[in-house]
Parts: C-alpha cells; sequence; structure tokens
C-alpha cells in the first residue's frame, strides 16, 4: 500500500487535512470549522478557525464541549466519551473516495443528549457504515447546556444552533474535495438533535443548504424563554453572579458544569421543569419551527423521514426505578401529565380506554410522549404529504423493562449492534438482519430520496421496525392524535379525577424530589 493510500490528504477552505484508511474507508476526524469559543468568543456565535499552513493531522477525535457526565444510572446505558481541549467545534469525515468527481450522497449528523450532554466521539455514531455502502459521512460537535442554550442579556441566543450552521455551511463549502456532493445533503439527528435539525430547516440563514432531513425522536420546537432563563437564573443564584454571560465567562468552567447539573437534575421530559432549548430569538428562529414548516413557508422541497420508538418513555422513567413509582402515584400521576400536556381530563380518559391493560407509567409516558414528539411529527408529515416518510421503531432492548425506549434504535440506523456501546442499552444479541434493514433504508433515503415505502398520504403508512419482519401499517396511532385533535378543537378547562392538574404536577414532582434525595432516583439525561 502506497503511503498517499494510507494517508489521504484532502484541502479544506482554512488548510489541507491528513487522515487514514480505516478497513478501505478514508476517515478524517477532528477537522475545526469554528475557532474555538472561548475568551473573548465565550457565549457569542462561531466564528472561523484561523487558517494553517502545510498539512494538519486529523487522526483522532478532536475535544469534545464542555458537558457534565451522565448520572451513574444513565451511564450503565449511554456512553459519552470526554476528549479535553478548548477546539471543539470540530467534526468528522468518514468517505470512500475521497477528492472531487465522486458526487456521493452526504448524511450530516447532529447528536442528541438534551442539548447537554453527547458529542460526534460516542462509538454507536461511527460513520463506517455509511460510507462502506457509499455515502459520505460527518458528524458534527457543538456547544452544550448553558455554554450553547443559556439566554442572557448581553449575548445573542442559540449559539450552539448557530455552531450547526456553521457546520452546515462548511460541509456545503467543502465536502465535494471529499467526495461528496453538496446538492445531496441529508441531514439527521436523534432526540435533541432532531430538533436541532427542524429549527435549522425553519432559519432563513440555512436555506438552500439541504436536501433531506430525518428527525428521529424529536420534533421541530421552540422552547419557552423564560424557561431557558430560570436555568440560568437558578444557576447565578447558586454561583453568586449575576445572570450575565459576563459574569458566567469569569467563573471556573467545572464549577459551571457542575452548577448546571445540579440546577437541571430534575428536569426531564416527562416530568418537565426548567431547561436548556432553542428559542425564538427574532433571526436564526423568527418563529416557532414546527408552525413555520407546517404552514409551507420554508423548506418546501425538503424530503422527511420522521419516527420515533414505541416506548420512547421508558429511557426516562425506567433506570432508577421512577416507573414503579409513577405506577403507584394513579390518578395524581395523570393529573401531573395532564398539566404537562395542557390537555383537558378527555384525552387520558381516551386512553385509558385505546389501551385498558396499561399501567399508570405507561399511560403517562405514553400520553406526555405523543404530545410533546409523535403529534407534531403527525402534523408536519400531514402538512407535507408526498415528501414525507414515517416510522415507528418496535424492537423491545433485551434489558430488562427498557423496551422499544429513546435511542435505542441508533445502533441499527449506524450498523454498530456488535459493539459494546450498542449492546449497554440494547443487550447482547441485537438482531443484524434488523440493523440490516433499518441502516439500508437510511442510506437509500439519503441517495434518492426513498427509504422503501409508501410516502404520507390519506392512508398514514408507518413503516414498523421491529421483531421479525418489518412492515408497513396504517395510521397505527391515529386513534390517539385524534383525542389531540379534538382537545385543540375544544380546549375545554381540565377536570382532573384527583385534584387539579397543576396540583398533580406539584405533587408528582415533590415525590421525584424526596426519591432523589435518597438516591433512589437518577438525575435526567
Amino acid at each position: 500500500m502506497t503511503a498517499e493510500r494510507m494517508n489521504p490528504v484532502v484541502g479544506t477552505p482554512y488548510g489541507a487535512v491528513r487522515g487514514r484508511y480505516e478497513h478501505g474507508i478514508a476517515v478524517f476526524r477532528g477537522i475545526p470549522y469554528a475557532a474555538p469559543p472561548f475568551g473573548p468568543r465565550r457565549f457569542r456565535p462561531p466564528v472561523p478557525p484561523e487558517p494553517w499552513t502545510g498539512v494538519r493531522d486529523a487522526l483522532a477525535f478532536g475535544p469534545t464541549p464542555p458537558k457534565p457526565p451522565y448520572s451513574d444510572a444513565f451511564a450503565k446505558l449511554l456512553s459519552d466519551p470526554v476528549v479535553p481541549g478548548d477546539d471543539c467545534l470540530n467534526l468528522n469525515v468518514w468517505t470512500p473516495e475521497p477528492g472531487p468527481g465522486a458526487r456521493l450522497p452526504v448524511m450530516v449528523w447532529l447528536h442528541g443528549g438534551a442539548l447537554t450532554r453527547g458529542s460526534s466521539a460516542v462509538p454507536v455514531y461511527d460513520g463506517h457504515a455509511f460510507a462502506r455502502d457509499g455515502v459520505v459521512f460527518v458528524s458534527v460537535n457543538y456547544r452544550l447546556g448553558v455554554e450553547g442554550y443559556g439566554l442572557f442579556p448581553d449575548a445573542p441566543a442559540n449559539p450552539g444552533l448557530r455552531d450547526q450552521l456553521a457546520a452546515l455551511r462548511w460541509v456545503h463549502e467543502s465536502i465535494a474535495a471529499f467526495g461528496g456532493d453538496p446538492d445531496r445533503i441529508t441531514l439527521f439527528g436523534q432526540s435533541a438533535g432532531a430538533i436541532s435539525i427542524g429549527a435549522l430547516l425553519a432559519a432563513p440563514q440555512a436555506q438552500g443548504l439541504v436536501r433531506r432531513a430525518v428527525l428521529q425522536s424529536g420534533p421541530p420546537e421552540a422552547f419557552d424563554r423564560d424557561k431557558v432563563r430560570r436555568m440560568v437564573r437558578r444557576m447565578a443564584t447558586r454561583l453568586k453572579v449575576p445572570a450575565t454571560a459576563e459574569a458566567f465567562a469569569a467563573v471556573d468552567r467545572e464549577l459551571l458544569l457542575r452548577t448546571q447539573a445540579d440546577v437541571g437534575r430534575l428536569s426531564s421530559p416527562v416530568l418537565g421543569g426548567p431547561s436548556f432549548g432553542i428559542v425564538i430569538d427574532g433571526e436564526l428562529v423568527p418563529r416557532d419551527p414546527l408552525e413555520a414548516l407546517v404552514d409551507g413557508q420554508v423548506a418546501r422541497d425538503v424530503d422527511l423521514l420522521l419516527g420515533w420508538t414505541r416506548d420512547e418513555y421508558r429511557l426516562w422513567l425506567v433506570p432508577g426505578g421512577l416507573h414503579e413509582r409513577v405506577d403507584r402515584l394513579g390518578a395524581v400521576a395523570l393529573a401531573g401529565a395532564m398539566a404537562r400536556c395542557h390537555c383537558g381530563v378527555e384525552v387520558p380518559r381516551g386512553y385509558r380506554a385505546l389501551h385498558p391493560g396499561a399501567g399508570t407509567a405507561e399511560t403517562v409516558g405514553q400520553l406526555v410522549t405523543d404530545h410533546l414528539l409523535r403529534y407534531p411529527l403527525h402534523r408536519l408529515a400531514d402538512a407535507r404529504p408526498g415528501n414525507s416518510y414515517l416510522y415507528e421503531f418496535a424492537w423491545p432492548s433485551n434489558l430488562p423493562d427498557l423496551g422499544s425506549c429513546h435511542a435505542l434504535e441508533l445502533g441499527f440506523v449506524f450498523d454498530t449492534g456488535d459493539i459494546p456501546e450498542a449492546a449497554k442499552l440494547a443487550g447482547e444479541g441485537a438482531p443484524q438482519e434488523l440493523a440490516d434493514t433499518m441502516h439500508t433504508a437510511w442510506v437509500r433515503f439519503a441517495a434518492d430520496g426513498d427509504p422503501g415505502w409508501r410516502a404520507w398520504d390519506d392512508s398514514h403508512p408507518v413503516r414498523i421496525f421491529g421483531e421479525g419482519t418489518s412492515y408497513v401499517a396504517n395510521g397505527p396511532r391515529d386513534a390517539e392524535f385524534a383525542l389531540w385533535t379534538a382537545d385543540a378543537a375544544t380546549r375545554e378547562p381540565a377536570v382532573p379525577v384527583v385534584g387539579t392538574p397543576a396540583r398533580g404536577a406539584v405533587e408528582l414532582r415533590s415525590v421525584v424530589r424526596r426519591l432523589r434525595r435518597t438516591g433512589e432516583v437518577p438525575k435526567s439525561s
């Protein structure tokens, strides 16, 4: 093998980078797309990196953005490596054919982690299988938590989302040199990554940069600005500093992370609470992304692949035993879910009728999941029939009680189910046939916009990826979604069985606080 074959070199707008071949695939890691976001650039929009002379080695993952570790209960299920260093706005490329002329489809991955954790270095996100199958794969790091989504009076909002936009622009300008086609970019992500994609699709500055998009277990949405402000104010109170970017920039970075983790410990998709998120800022996010996309004002020609897992909520409730305790709360937990979902009593009553054998935790979990995640994606597909495709991941983990939980599909999408980090969530013996089927669908969608089943129409086709042969079901959740449609139409005041929705939410959260103080329930992921 020649030295050139061993060490591929590709030019970028800021200088040449040297990668290496791994099992026949050219891999470039840790390429900077923006300057380190610290010092005078702290809490500011990203700026281009300093150009370099000569050839820069791109052989190892670059630094990961500052983030707190997962709690012990979640760390048993989810990997989140840390690479120290300030140059954390970097990306990685896997390509089968480096060099101009190949014009291969491109897939750009935005990781999940509640906008507070995760990175492109997570082993499950290895891009080898995509490149093996003819795709140029790119994975991106972006600022997290208070660094990326803190809301301050003296700094622009959404710097983490601005990082993602900068990375997407880098891909559009540079990917041809790695063998990719800048006119066939598919942006895909899971959870917080999918939420970010919804915002980018609706952003005026991103129009024309994306041909297709995959939103896995995350809808387009904008957070309540006051919800984010409360996170910053609570951190400021703990730190005894003003709630400004200038004051936060002067705080020791590790202390800032510990404070962020402590303040956010009671937040979760099921329980709510203050948290970091993308907010309407009048510029990059001029209005709610879901409403902009449903209205058809932006990204009309972008093909969409949208979906969820059957038991999303189990990742949020099972670790630490909260699932069983919510079951015991009964009507109080349902009242709390009603407050969380701002719905009337007919919605949970309808869920009970549709699923008479379900326990309280399952009813609460599915209710909140549908409200926050599935129903918004359903609305988006309804607004864009013909070029939208929906799926449900229904294979249950081999680990007890997790079911088809949030994030379980990732090892199948990436075809990395045979590595130990994927087995942490799936258990041993995940079916390779399902990985082959699901991964192939994602590759097909990136290549030509057709994942292999009917586009969304009046029959509401949903591809079910589960045990045995995958199949298409027509409207498998239409009955649940009809409850939300009817509730939105009437919007009558809720009359819960026990107490008021607000009281139920308070009681439920009070129980969770007590359990977490005793160490029985882990901090949220």
